[in-house]
């Protein structure tokens, strides 16, 4: 145990944390030269596409220093808010971290949030300052900033640059010198901490587990505490680049098992695995259950591909666990999941892995927040969706979810970013400069407000240097009012929404005039209104495909012109009591998208 070393790469977006795993491996020799790619652990074509890295990575790393042989455990993890879930599974099964900053724009909002997730685990930090080789870069400013955020020493601080490999050498030692042995009892009953799991089509669910105390051998009978249930380890390994079987893991260690379990509910992040035998007295603390931010409603475009989306949700929530979802229904849209996202680029990944590892092409609703209802009688209900919001007359009042969000910026865009923020109903509580040029801003938003264009606003108005990072802070009294859409008088529940009552005007009008130029004319007007309540606050008209009925009449009496636009009118008539309007999916995706 004493040669083991676990440790994590925790950093803001984009400041090069799976660049700096790929040299690691490339040092420790881990990977073979013609295996080496950009992004060698991001093994999803999105990430690659993307740049990003959206699910944490193990792998194992041998390496040699002074004559002795030394096991690293290396976990790459994301940088986007969106998945800090990740992060903090990671966290949890390591000694220590390296924390990297990108030299050329300093410490970030979510290097701040990362950080903290650090300390209250009580992991060794190493900091290190990446990309030293870029023109832009001004290592000694953020040096400064790195010893001002964590008190320590500026000779503790390691630059490198990921890209050329300069430091990395540094970096492995200090991993070795400084981040301490993992602790626990070789001798001990089995106590193993689950932090991640897969889906594999032939083999079942390969569950990922950090050893505390004990050890785990090939054929042991073992049972997951939380679920009570037992299987025998088929398989069991340490993670290389692929999956590396071995006769047994000892404390201490980060490994996978596999036992052939196909049921996805029989493994949940965050319990512990031990021996039928010889059990542990309790099972470990594990990581706090994630609470999802966005709710959005996902169905099937076909009604029959109801289950087959079930199944697919459930294999994806054992790669994914910051996913939830659970059954409704809608009277637009048939069957389908109320499911539960950190953030608005989370539902976007959901819903592209749906369509790349499960064929699944659904329509996702509106995404909304969770809010608190009271009603006369003192009760409280959670209210996901605008549809379960009980009668307004029934309603004493809606407390909606506020964040507390940290935006560091240069100063120059000081006056738009809080120009913004008020534009959301958010609260200046703080401002400070960090260094030179570049300050913190905190404001008091509500949840509501941010989740829909918010990241993508702030990116345009700041030219792409603010950051970002937030967290629930409280739950407030708010004046919300529900919005319908209405197409031929008839409410399209997925199109509904809980919004402010100084913007649902707006909102309302907004909506119509979009769904205006998205829905296909049909043979007979589309009336598309929108209303608060009886009261229609904003109306479109879709115009009706016509027949030029009255082409035949050259000359005569205008009687005879009447009496075929009237028996064409009375035709439209019947056509549109009968006939249902079809909302295009790219309806229900530009509505997220208004200006």
């Amino acid at each position: 145990m004493k040669k083991i070393r676990n440790f994590c790469i925790i950093a803001h977006i984009d400041h090069g944390k799976s660049t700096l795993a790929d040299r690691l491996l490339e040092y420790t020799k881990t990977v073979e030269s013609k295996e080496m790619q950009n992004q060698v652990l991001d093994d999803m074509d999105l990430e690659r596409e993307r740049g990003i890295t959206i699910k944490s990575h193990a792998i194992q790393m041998d390496y040699v220093l002074n004559d002795e042989h030394y096991t690293l455990n290396l976990i790459d993890t994301p940088g986007h808010v969106d998945f800090s879930y990740e992060v903090s599974r990671s966290i949890a099964a390591c000694e220590g971290c390296l924390l990297v900053v990108d030299a050329t724009q300093g410490v970030q909002a979510q290097t701040i949030s990362n950080l903290y997730m650090a300390l209250d685990n009580d992991l060794e930090i190493i900091p290190v300052i990446n990309k030293i080789d870029m023109d832009s870069a001004h290592p000694d400013e953020v040096e400064d900033e790195i010893v001002e955020l964590l008190g320590c020493d500026p000779g503790d601080i390691i630059r490198t640059s990921a890209r050329t490999g300069e430091g990395v050498p540094q970096i492995l030692e200090a991993i070795v010198n400084r981040i301490p042995a993992p602790v626990g009892d070789p001798e001990a009953p089995l106590q193993a901490l689950i932090f991640d799991s897969v889906f594999n089509p032939f083999r079942g669910i390969i569950v990922y587990f950090k050893i505390v105390n004990g050890s785990i051998r090939k054929g042991d009978l073992v049972k997951f505490v939380n679920t009570g249930k037992k299987y025998d380890a088929d398989e069991v390994g340490v993670l290389k680049l692929n999956l590396s079987p071995r006769a047994e893991i000892s404390a201490g260690n980060v490994g996978y098992i596999i036992s052939g379990i196909k049921d996805s509910t029989e493994v949940r992040v965050g319990d512990t695995i031990t021996h039928v035998a010889n059990p542990c007295d309790k099972a470990i603390e594990g990581f706090q259950e994630v609470k999802p931010m966005v709710f959005a409603g996902v169905y099937p475009i076909e009604p029959e591909d109801f289950e087959n989306l079930r199944s697919s949700l459930e294999k994806l929530q054992l790669n994914d666990a910051a996913l939830t979802f659970t059954p409704e229904s809608s009277v637009a849209l048939g069957f389908g999941f109320r499911c539960g996202f950190l953030g608005l680029l989370h539902m976007e990944i959901v819903q592209e892995r749906l369509s790349r590892e499960f064929n699944m092409e659904v329509i996702t609703t509106v995404p909304n927040v969770s809010y608190k209802v009271y009603d006369k009688k003192g009760g409280m209900t959670e209210v996901h969706n605008p549809a379960g919001l009980p009668d307004p007359t029934l309603i004493e009042h809606i407390e909606e979810p506020y964040i507390h969000a940290s935006i560091i910026t240069l100063a120059d865009f000081m006056g738009p970013i809080i120009t913004l923020c008020l534009s959301k109903r958010g609260m200046l509580t703080k401002q400070e400069y960090i260094s030179g040029n570049r300050l913190e801003l905190s404001f008091d938003i509500p949840l509501g407000e941010i989740v829909i264009d918010f990241y993508d606003k702030l990116k345009s108005i700041s030219k792409g240097y603010a950051s970002f990072d937030y967290y629930i802070s409280s739950y407030r009294e708010s004046n919300l009012i529900k919005l319908d859409i209405l197409l031929n008088g008839q409410p399209v529940d997925a199109l509904s929404s809980l919004t402010h009552v100084d913007n649902a005007v707006t909102l309302g009008r907004r909506m119509c005039e979009k769904l205006k130029e998205l829905i296909p004319r049909q043979q007979y007007d589309i009336a598309i209104q929108a209303a608060i309540g009886a009261k229609i606050v904003a109306r479109e008209t879709v115009k009706q495909v016509r027949k030029d009925v009255t082409a035949k009449c050259y000359g005569g009496d205008v009687s005879r012109k009447r009496k075929l636009l009237e028996k064409q009118k009375a035709g439209k008539k019947r056509m549109k009591q009968i006939g249902t309007v079809q909302v295009p999916q790219k309806a229900f995706l530009a509505v997220l998208k208004l200006d």
